[in-house]
């Protein structure tokens, strides 16, 4: 008698091992041990830093920014890598050609001059069309493929300051990773060296670092539509339990972001979002405060930094998860650009960062809903100082979906009136341009024409061809 094997019965799962498994497929990323993790949040101390890494290069630098600027602070990181190419050590700089439009040239000749590969992603006028809107948002420095430094710092007199002039330096987070994670950061350079021109040599990708401690980190590697870091922040957001505290320097949250926060902060979980008050981009920050009025109505706390700008991309969940990275949550850095993250349940780490977060708070102001007479909408204003944190409030499974439903519709007719006001002056002022200078605004339209028809046309051609290349094989 044939006796069929016995199907061993399902293991079961802890909830938090669920959520971490469901942030591994969701984000692509599997859990490397063996690293430590250095935090930094002073932007002049994170540029020294990063200087001390290059400069202790053995190998090779491998440099990638989404901004890189010819002024002082460019300069003096140009040398720090010149000096190391100098040295024999193979050095490889990759930046953003719209990111950092303004550099000048004779900026990348010195480099060049020095034995430095430097590659521009996507060029504007030598490249496709639709690579326009797609960017290498990324902020990273791997030295040797054992250690490496990313988050939010781009390369400029911004994050530097000048103390003599009374000027602050821009706030933002960066995290310095030795160990294995940082082979892991290596393998997403060498990524986007790829996409910009020839791979890297196979002897440059195989770096086998030591662990250097005991915490785990998972490395994720943005990549255009793919909603990585988008999916894994949505899993972490619905998970919270106690609290969730983001810091995003141009927070624009997609819809169903922005109601995953809305039903965690209606559910009684501490959601604070801390924001600049004052914005190298206005219009990203008009756009960030469209949504405040819903938000501040279901709990969630709004915080506006009182320094010149608060750059940084950092997220705590509970006493669990932490993330810092290049990506804002918002479309375009989450599903357009290339982008680089690191997610870490590391006790120390968290509580690290969550340290830093209360220190933020204190050189902010927190935004409140004033009440108004005669029927009008709550006015937003800044508070006068921090106010007592919601109390919390159990709420059933049809209730979060159903109160999930109102806020995607709110947020969705938000951003849509929006959209239309921006949209309508756009056209009114292309409309205004035609009729006072029609010769002058139709050889524009025309231009533009012929170019995005040049590039629609090149491009399916390219499709066409790679599908019949792919047939054959």
């Amino acid at each position: 008698m044939t006796v069929s094997p016995r199907r061993s019965a399902p293991v079961a799962v802890a909830p938090q091992d669920e959520l971490a498994l469901a942030i591994e497929r969701t984000a692509s990323a599997r859990a490397i041990a063996g690293n430590t993790i250095q935090h930094h949040a002073d932007s002049p101390a994170a540029i020294d830093a990063m200087i001390a890494l290059v400069a202790g290069a053995q190998a090779w630098v491998h440099f990638e920014n989404y901004i890189i600027r010819s002024d002082a602070t460019g300069r003096r990181v140009a040398a720090a890598l010149i000096e190391r190419a100098t040295a024999g050590v193979r050095v490889r700089v990759l930046y953003d050609a719209l990111g950092s439009i303004g550099t000048r040239h004779g900026f990348w000749r010195a480099l060049l001059r020095a034995g430095i590969e430097v590659r521009a992603f996507h060029p504007i006028l030598f490249g496709h069309p639709f690579d326009l809107f797609v960017r290498d948002h990324r902020k990273l420095v791997v030295v040797d493929g054992t250690r490496a430094m990313l988050g939010g710092l781009c390369i400029g007199n911004e994050w530097m300051g000048d103390p003599a002039r009374g000027k602050q330096p821009w706030r933002d987070t960066m995290l310095t990773v030795c160990g294995p994670a940082a082979a892991a950061l290596d393998a997403a350079f060498a990524d986007a060296w790829g996409r910009a021109g020839a791979p890297l040599a196979p002897e440059e990708r195989s770096a086998d670092p030591p662990a250097c401690g005991d915490c785990a980190v998972r490395v994720v590697s943005g990549i255009p539509f793919e909603g990585r870091i988008y999916r894994a922040t949505h899993l972490i957001a619905a998970a919270a339990q106690e609290r969730l505290w983001i810091t995003d320097a141009y927070l624009v949250p997609p819809a169903p972001l922005y109601a995953a926060l809305y039903d965690a902060a209606r559910a009684g979980v501490d959601v604070r979002l801390l924001v600049p008050g004052a914005s190298d981009l206005p219009v990203l920050r008009s756009f960030t405060r469209v949504g405040y009025r819903e938000l501040l109505r279901a709990g969630v706390r709004v915080f506006e930094w009182l320094g010149p700008m608060i750059h940084a991309k950092t997220l705590v969940a509970d006493r669990q998860w932490a993330r810092v990275g290049s990506s804002n949550l918002n479309v375009s850095s989450l599903l357009g650009n290339y982008e680089i993250d690191l997610l870490t349940d590391d006790t120390a780490t968290v509580d690290t960062l969550a340290a830093q977060f209360r220190r933020d708070l204190q050189s902010s102001r927190e935004v409140v809903l004033q009440p108004r007479r005669r029927m009008l909408p709550a006015r937003i204003v800044g508070a006068a100082q921090e106010g007592a944190t919601p109390a919390r409030r159990k709420r059933s499974g049809y209730a979060l979906g159903a109160e999930a439903v109102v806020a995607l519709r709110r947020v969705a007719g938000g951003l849509r009136r929006t959209l239309s006001v921006a949209a309508a002056g756009l056209f009114l002022v292309i409309g205004a341009l035609l009729i006072l200078f029609p010769r002058v605004a139709g050889a524009v339209v025309a231009v533009v024409a012929f170019w995005l028809a040049l590039g629609l046309g090149v491009y399916a051609f390219g499709k066409r061809r790679a599908r019949e290349r792919d047939d054959g094989d």
